[in-house]
Order: structure tokens, then C-alpha cells, then sequence
């Protein structure tokens, strides 16, 4: 009888959520594709074909239970999403075997970004900056690959620093240069190129060795070469960085930004300043609609017979729309696009402009079209922002209410005030966690950042941003843009200022997968159930937050085995680390919220001996022999574990070892303590699993030439 007391308290509690448990479409959804990704293999079609096919079955059996029609569902809604990411993952094209060695590379521009200077001085105009080129269609100049068929994924070239060649995209090139497959994980559990390469259509990136040859005059990408245009013209008339953050917010291009300026305006919470999302467009629309309602009522006849507000809320759209395609419509912004869509819609009908119900079709449809957004940072924070405000709204309608009153001046001006301070709140708050899980690191002075920058960019930054777009053509454009960049230095002098302050940067280690997910999982539990229960949402946040102190390995060592780091106390005690091996250090750093330090001498000479925890490892940083000349027995006595940049070729028989081979077969290894006075080895291969984007061992991709009927 009690079991019974309890099912009919959960179906009072589903059936008081209404028509709101269909915003928990997207996040069933969603389930389904994460549990696609976490697997450790690949599933067959016929394998989740027959799961879909079970939960329709039972969602149809148990359609007038109300309790059990709706687990059906929900369950039925996680297989659809399982699916439609296998579907998404096997429609990708296969990875294409690279030569190995310098090849000419012949295809189609894409796009071309202007990188920023390696070092963080400032960079005046474009004159010898480096430059990447996006190829697709390429074809490789070499013997083994005459007749071969256009690549049918895309390829990321640098082109030299004094390379003169003027390259616009749709213009055909060739250029001579080295190739190189998608980079494996620089720790076991860390970023997964791979698997961003095999969704994005990469085949790998390179980097030139002589000059680009152009061939030709451009030919399409229309969009791409207006997009460069604008912000060429912006770097042209704001050098340095406010020119970079200005053809960033207004046209994309944010390949200029330093690593200092991003920095900054992440460690003083600024950083979605720099990313074109919901907040540029929501600016961007109202400054177009507020000047459109403005300029009608000057005409009697429009003022008079014209429906004003809609034409301006559709003007303002569709010059949105346009700043949307410029900015090179990204997942953040197209998010947006369809919010303000749906918002004009019911605007135009009379219905709530804003509300949970617009933000779970919006991302309904983006899972549906690319399931792998779920696992894009963009898609997380901007979903996660929005859902933060709409519910922190709602909740505190009545208060704002109250506190408008009669529409004196000094409360409107108090109400801005307060929906300003809890627009960076809620917003901030439910980013938090997903900055820190990709980001390591907590920003404690996000609120007052933006309570000074928002304001800056809506005002001022933005409204002169637009204008000097719409006189660019007529050569007008010089002295908004001066404008444009004095608001953008008051940004920026504010980032570098709040960067500076006491605890604003504090480092994070890196969170699990599964702890990121409870804390998505409580976000939405707190702001889309109804009632009192949704405070349980805070236990699986709580639980994910804490979950940062999961990964705590001995050692770590790269995929190619180049440098090897050991956890000391507080510190990461670092061997020999070549230029082509700081990336994969910069990633532990921020994974391990450690500061690095060099290993003893004798360690960076070549052979060492450390005692961590009560045990042995033995380290051969350098070997000129290439293995052939093999540790003492003194050096191999009690070691638990060998690691070798080297072959092994037998050493040290009896301990557990890490060497060239076995990073070739396996990847990055992290070291971990095990029962019983040993250690436990665990792999980059282990954690991706057999996977689609994963290559087995030796395999280097599928030929570019068609196979035979033989093979």
C-alpha cells in the first residue's frame, strides 16, 4: 500500500508540471547522445534500431498510464537522441591517410584568418602577420596519389609569416607543406581532438614550407570574402587589439585576439564579450529596432496607417539575420537567432515573447540537425545562460513588480539597476560550473566586470559598430569606428584592471565528464521543475563540483612520450619539454591546477630514480641509443615502474613500463596509486574506447586512392 501512497505522489507531482515537462524534451534528448558518447564501443544500427523500436513499443503500451507514459517517453526521447548521434556519427565521412612526408596541397580556399602575434606584443595592420587557410577539395601532388578524388574533408594550413600572397577565399592555391593527422589527447580523459575533427569534417592541419601559389581568380564564398572585408577595414582603423576585438564582435574574426587579451577578459569574466552569441544580437536587434520606431512616427501617413512596432521588430530581425551570416553563424548565435525568431513570431501573435517552452524548441531542433553540439562548450554555456535568466526572471517577477510601483523616475532607474546586477548573476551562476569544467579556473568579480562592461558594449560599442558596417560602402565609416574603438579600450583597460585583482584567477582541476553532467542535470532540475522539488537540483551540482578532486594521478606522460610530469605535494615536477610539447603541458597544467617545475638535474640529463608514495619509478627523459643501451641493475632494483622516452627492449624485467611503443599503440598514459604497493596504468586509447574517430593501432586512415575490386 505504501508503494502505491508513493507512485500517486509522483503522478500529483507530474501531473502539477503541466504542459512544462515538455520543456524536458531536449534534456532527455540530450541524455541519449551522452550516453552514445560515454560508451566505450560503437553501436550497431540494428543494435539501436531494435531500442527505438522497444521504447515506441512500450511508450504506446503504457500511453494511459500516467506515471509509466511518461517514463515511456522519456526514455524513448534518450533513444531517439542515442540514435540520431549514431546516425550523425556514421554519415561523416572516414578519415583520409596524410602523406607522411612534404607534399603540394592543391584545393579552394574556404576562409582565411589572420593570426595573432605568438608573443603578446601589439600587432599594428596586418602587415606580416601569419596567416591559416581552410582547403577543401585538396589534392596532394605526389606519385602514390595521382588520380586520386578531391578530399572530402577539410584541411587547416599556416602559411609562412612572409608570405606576401594575396589569398582571398574561393581562390584556388597550391602550396608545398607538412601534414599531420588530429592530435590524440594529452592526457587520458582529456580534450579529445579526434573526436572534434571527425564532427567538424577536419582531416588534419599542416603547416607551409614555401610560398602559396595562387591559381585563378576567386570563385564563390561570397560571404566569407565580405566577412574578411569588414574586418579588414576594422583592423585597418583600430590597430592592435580594440581593431581585433572589434572585427571579433562585429564580423567573427577573432583570430587576432592574443593570449593575453583572451586571458584577461576571462579571468575578469568578460570572455562572452568576446564570443558572438545572444547578447551581440540581442543588441545588435534592438539598436536596429529602436532606430526603426524612432524614424517612422516622422512620417504622418506611417505613424498614422503603418503598423510600426511590427515593422520594426521585423526589420530589426532580419538586419539580425544578416549580422548572424557575417559573424559566420555560429552555434551560440544561430541559438540566438531562433529565439529572436520564435520572439517576433509571438510578438507579431499576441503570445509570451520569452519563455522556457522558445528555448526547448530551439534546442530541440539544433540536437536533432547535430546531436555532438551537446558536447560543444558554446552550445553548454549559452543554453545554460539563457535557461539561468528566464527562470531567475520568472522568479522574480512579482519582486520587480513591486518595485517598479507607479513608474517613478528613481525606481525605473532602480529597476534597471537591479535587472542589471541580476542579469550578470544569473546568468554568471549558471555558466559557472561549465567554465570551470572547460575552462579550470573561477572568476569571483564576474558580477561587478559586468555590471560596468554590458552596459559599455550595449550603449556605446555596439550601436557605433553597427553604423560603421552600413557606411562602410560608402567610405564613411572612419570616424564611427574611432568611436567604436575608444568604448573598446574602456572595455578592455576595465578586463586588464579586474585580471589584476586579489583571487581573481583561481585555478580548478579539471572535472570528470560524468561530473559536468550532474551539474547540467541539477541546472536543469532547479530551473525548469515547478514547486519546491526543484531545489534538489542543487545535490547533483553540489556533486559534480566536488567531483574536481577525482583525478589525482602519480604521473603523467605524453602521447609521444616526449615529456613526463610527476605530482609532487603542489607542484608538477616537469622533465624536458621540446616546443611541439607545451601544448600537451599547458593542458595539464590547467587539468591538475598545478604550477610546473623542472625535475632534478640528473633527471633532465637522461636516467633518474624518484620515490613517490613509497614507491620506485624510474625516468629516461633522454636516450641517444635509442634504447639499445639499457639501464643498471642498481638503477632497476625495487622500481616499480619504467618509463621510457625510449624502446624499453626488455629493461628492468618484472616492472610495469611506459615507453615509446606503448604511447605509439595507446596514447597518453596517467599513473595512478593501486593496492598492493603497485600501479595502475591508464590509457588515452582506454578512455576513448573503440570508437569511429579513434584509429586502430598502425592505422593511419583510408587511402586517397580508390580501392580495387580485390580489396
Amino acid at each position: 500500500m505504501k508503494h502505491y501512497t508513493v507512485f500517486n505522489w509522483i503522478e500529483r507531482g507530474l501531473y502539477k508540471q503541466g504542459h512544462a515537462l515538455l520543456n524536458w524534451s531536449p534534456v532527455f534528448f540530450a541524455i541519449g547522445v551522452i550516453v552514445y558518447f560515454f560508451l566505450p564501443y560503437e553501436i550497431l544500427p540494428w543494435e539501436i534500431g531494435g531500442a527505438v523500436c522497444l521504447a515506441f513499443g512500450g511508450a504506446w503500451w503504457l500511453r494511459g498510464s500516467p506515471l509509466g507514459g511518461r517514463v515511456a517517453l522519456a526514455v524513448l526521447l534518450c533513444a531517439l537522441g542515442c540514435a540520431d548521434a549514431v546516425w550523425e556519427a556514421r554519415r561523416k565521412p572516414e578519415m583520409p591517410a596524410l602523406p607522411m612526408r612534404a607534399v603540394t596541397v592543391t584545393g579552394v580556399v574556404k576562409s582565411v584568418e589572420f593570426l595573432a602575434p605568438r608573443d603578446d606584443g601589439v600587432q599594428a595592420g596586418l602587415e606580416g602577420a601569419a596567416r591559416r587557410l581552410h582547403v577543401v577539395g585538396a589534392i596532394f601532388d605526389t606519385p602514390s596519389d595521382v588520380g586520386m578524388l578531391p578530399l572530402r574533408r577539410e584541411l587547416t594550413i599556416r602559411l609562412r609569416a612572409d608570405d606576401a600572397t594575396e589569398v582571398l577565399s574561393g581562390q584556388k592555391v597550391s602550396v608545398r607543406a607538412i601534414l599531420r593527422q588530429p592530435q590524440r589527447p594529452a592526457w587520458p580523459g582529456g580534450r579529445d581532438m579526434q573526436r572534434e575533427a571527425w564532427f567538424s569534417g577536419s582531416a588534419g592541419s599542416g603547416y607551409a614550407l614555401g610560398y602559396a601559389q595562387k591559381e585563378g581568380r576567386p570563385e564563390g564564398a561570397w560571404l566569407n570574402r565580405i566577412r574578411e572585408g569588414i574586418a579588414h577595414r576594422f583592423y585597418g582603423a583600430l590597430p592592435g587589439q580594440a581593431g581585433a576585438i572589434a572585427a571579433t564582435v562585429m564580423a567573427g574574426e577573432s583570430s587576432q585576439l592574443t593570449q593575453q587579451t583572451r586571458e584577461e577578459f576571462s579571468v575578469s569574466g568578460l570572455a562572452h564579450l568576446l564570443a558572438v552569441a545572444g547578447l551581440h544580437l540581442g543588441l545588435v536587434m534592438a539598436g536596429v529596432m529602436t532606430f526603426i520606431r524612432v524614424m517612422m512616427p516622422l512620417s504622418e501617413r506611417a505613424a498614422l496607417y503603418w503598423p510600426c512596432k511590427e515593422i520594426a521588430v521585423l526589420g530589426g530581425f532580419l538586419f539580425g539575420a544578416f549580422y548572424v551570416l557575417i559573424t559566420g553563424a555560429h552555434l551560440p548565435s544561430v541559438r540566438a537567432l531562433g529565439m529572436a525568431g520564435l520572439f517576433v513570431v509571438a510578438l507579431l501573435c499576441g503570445r509570451k515573447v520569452m519563455s522556457m517552452r522558445s528555448l526547448a524548441v530551439i534546442a530541440m531542433c539544433i540536437l536533432v540537425v547535430t546531436p555532438s553540439a551537446v558536447l560543444d562548450v558554446s552550445f553548454q554555456m549559452s543554453f545554460a545562460a539563457v535557461m539561468g535568466l528566464i527562470a531567475g526572471y520568472e522568479a522574480l517577477r512579482a519582486p520587480l513588480l513591486a518595485l517598479r510601483g507607479e513608474g517613478q523616475l528613481w525606481r525605473s532607474v532602480l529597476v534597471h539597476l537591479v535587472m542589471l546586477a541580476a542579469t550578470s548573476v544569473f546568468a554568471g551562476l549558471a555558466t559557472l560550473p561549465v567554465s570551470m569544467a572547460h575552462f579550470g579556473a573561477f572568476q569571483p568579480w564576474f558580477v561587478f566586470a559586468n555590471m560596468v562592461a554590458v552596459p559599455l558594449m550595449a550603449v556605446w560599442v555596439m550601436p557605433l559598430g553597427i553604423i560603421s558596417v552600413l557606411l562602410m560602402p560608402l567610405h564613411l565609416s572612419h570616424l564611427p569606428q574611432r568611436g567604436m574603438g575608444l568604448g573598446i579600450e574602456c572595455i578592455q583597460w576595465l578586463a586588464e584592471h579586474v585580471a589584476q585583482w586579489p583571487y581573481a584567477h583561481v585555478p580548478v582541476p579539471a572535472m570528470p565528464s560524468w561530473g559536468l553532467c550532474g551539474v547540467m542535470l541539477g541546472l536543469s532540475v532547479l530551473c525548469l521543475w515547478r514547486g519546491v522539488a526543484r531545489w534538489a537540483g542543487i545535490v547533483p551540482i553540489i556533486l559534480g563540483l566536488l567531483s574536481v578532486n577525482v583525478m589525482r594521478p602519480l604521473m603523467l606522460v605524453a602521447p609521444d612520450a616526449g615529456v613526463m610530469a610527476i605530482r609532487s605535494g603542489a607542484v608538477l615536477q616537469v622533465g624536458p619539454v621540446g616546443g611541439l610539447d607545451r601544448f600537451v603541458l599547458e593542458q595539464w597544467q590547467q587539468a591538475l591546477a598545478l604550477r610546473a617545475v623542472p625535475m632534478p638535474t640528473a633527471c633532465q640529463e637522461g636516467l633518474c630514480r624518484i620515490s613517490l608514495e613509497g614507491q620506485v619509478f624510474l625516468l629516461r627523459t633522454k636516450d641517444r641509443t635509442d634504447g639499445y643501451t639499457a639501464p643498471s641493475s642498481e638503477l632497476c632494483k625495487d622500481v616499480t615502474l619504467f618509463v621510457s622516452v625510449s624502446p624499453a627492449r626488455g629493461a628492468c624485467p618484472g616492472s610495469v613500463q611506459i615507453d615509446r611503443f606503448a604511447v605509439w599503440r595507446d596514447g597518453a598514459f596517467a599513473v595512478y596509486p593501486a593496492r598492493g604497493g603497485s600501479v595502475r596504468l591508464v590509457s588515452a586509447r582506454m578512455a576513448q574506447g573503440d570508437r569511429l574517430w579513434v584509429p586502430p593501432v598502425g592505422w593511419r586512415g583510408v587511402p586517397t586512392l580508390p580501392l580495387a575490386n580485390a580489396e
